[in-house]
């Protein structure tokens, strides 16, 4: 019997909806499957798979409405075991009806994956703290270098600080600090380069963020070493500072052992060491005395000496200094009818001085290397001054000094038209410029003070040639004389 289109296609229908629904119900009745739990590391296979079956049933529920009659339905189940990734192992799935409905899995799929990335983002936090922490260092460290300049650092340091914070005071302590603070900030950058490979992946740490704190460590270790640098040139300039003055000081305390010495020996034949004259009366050039004791490398000097003299034309030369390759090392001399000359390295000064009328003078010159500035005075009053005498030069060691006459070389060769003829005492070298005040007392008798370099004492000095040594008179006999 024929049956009619109509009829046909609702009894379909009909028996289309009784399927559904005897499909939903065997779903529901049938006994729910473990549960899965994948680790991290599998749970983006499985996630795949998932979304494929929901493709494939999208598509086949699209083909289905083109194929299948009205009413029908579409039921996603698993996968099979062999399409989940190893690393997340899928529970056996029932034949029939031990599946679980497909929104059910998706949705404990979701709720894993979301656990897992919250676990990343608190790795990924903690890591970014540690990185925080260590980049506000670094920027600290940065801006405190920033604003010490190198003089600042020099009186930072002169006052036991430092723009690194509190540093010993000793550069060689402070050197120490600096390269273990270099060592510990290069080993909490490798620490935390560890952490950020074990639990961050490339992706979750940018790359031009390394090369920052890299480059930054670079700068610092880089200004490190530069004050390292720095604090290697003063320990230096220290060094040398202390030695000079070191030497300074055992100079000067071999010299007041000398004088103390030869106080002691107490062999002189005069009341007092310092108590006599050296006599030259005729003007030969055999006749002068000779200073024992040589003269260290001088920078600045002062000159000071009791002279009487009447000899014409000229007194001639009262003291000469001369070294090897320079015979007009230091000369005062007044040869002719030209004024007192003093010579430094054989550059010529003209003193104001007049000394030749037969009377006691007391005579000082002072002199030093800076811009060559040179002093005379007479009786205790400053007549003169000029500058560019020899400037820079150092008046050189391990010469010969002569009493009387002038030195063509060293120790010898006199010219008999240069000699000094006439009397002279208290002759005394310092190795500093004295002061205008100390010079007026030593020149009216206020007080007595023996040259540092050259002290005036009859152990000192030999005469020869007919020159000889007589007991000179008192200070105020000299002062009577003027």
């Amino acid at each position: 019997m024929r049956v009619p289109a109509r009829a046909r296609e609702r009894r379909e229908e009909r028996d289309g909806t009784g399927r559904a629904a005897r499909d939903r119900e065997r779903l529901l009745s049938a006994p729910a499957g473990p549960a899965v739990v994948c680790p991290a590391a599998g749970m983006l296979p499985a996630l795949a798979g998932l979304l494929l079956a929901v493709a494939a049933g999208v598509r086949g529920s699209a083909a289905g409405e083109q194929e299948s009659p009205p009413g029908s339905r579409f039921v996603c189940t698993s996968l099979p075991l062999d399409a989940a990734g190893s690393g997340c192992p899928l529970p056996p799935v029932p034949m029939q009806g031990g599946a679980l409905p497909p929104e059910e899995e998706l949705k404990a799929t979701v709720l894993q994956l979301r656990e897992t990335v919250l676990q990343q983002k608190e790795t990924i936090g903690s890591q970014r703290e540690a990185i925080r922490e260590l980049t506000g260092k670094l920027s600290r460290c940065e801006g405190a270098d920033g604003k010490a300049a190198t003089g600042t650092w020099k009186k930072e340091l002169g006052k036991g600080k430092d723009t690194m914070g509190d540093l010993p005071r000793d550069p060689a302590q402070v050197i120490d600090q600096l390269s273990r603070t270099m060592q510990t900030l290069k080993d909490r950058l490798e620490s935390l380069e560890h952490q950020l490979r074990a639990n961050v992946s490339y992706a979750a740490l940018p790359s031009d963020l390394r090369e920052m704190l890299q480059r930054r460590l670079g700068d610092l270790e880089r200004q490190l070493l530069s004050k390292v640098a720095e604090l290697e040139d003063e320990k230096s300039l220290l060094h040398n500072e202390t030695s000079a003055h070191r030497q300074k000081t055992e100079t000067a305390l071999n010299a007041l052992l000398e004088r103390v010495s030869e106080l002691e020996k107490g062999n002189s034949a005069f009341k007092s060491p310092d108590e006599f004259k050296v006599s030259l009366p005729l003007r030969t050039n055999y006749l002068y005395g000779k200073i024992k004791k040589t003269l260290p490398e001088l920078y600045a000097f002062t000159v000071c000496l009791w002279l009487r003299s009447s000899a014409s034309p000229g007194i001639g030369t009262p003291f000469s200094y001369a070294v090897p390759g320079q015979a007009n090392e230091i000369v005062l001399i007044e040869w002719g009818n030209n004024p007192i000359e003093l010579l430094i390295n054989d550059k010529v000064a003209q003193l104001p001085l007049f000394i030749s009328d037969g009377k006691w003078h007391h005579i000082c010159i002072t002199w030093t290397t800076r811009d060559g500035m040179w002093e005379a005075f007479q009786d205790g009053e400053k007549l003169g001054t000029g500058e560019n005498l020899a400037p820079w030069h150092p008046i050189k060691p391990g010469g010969v000094l002569i009493l009387g006459q002038e030195q063509d070389t060293v120790g010898g060769r006199f010219d008999a038209t240069q000699a000094f003829v006439g009397e002279m005492s208290q002759f005394n070298i310092w190795d500093r410029v004295l002061k205008a005040e100390d010079i007026m007392n030593i020149a009216n008798c206020s007080i007595n003070m023996p040259g540092n370099i050259i002290p005036w004492v009859d152990n000192n000095v030999d005469v020869f040639g007919g020159a000889t040594k007589w007991p000179v008179e008192t200070c105020e006999e000299r002062l009577l004389d003027l």
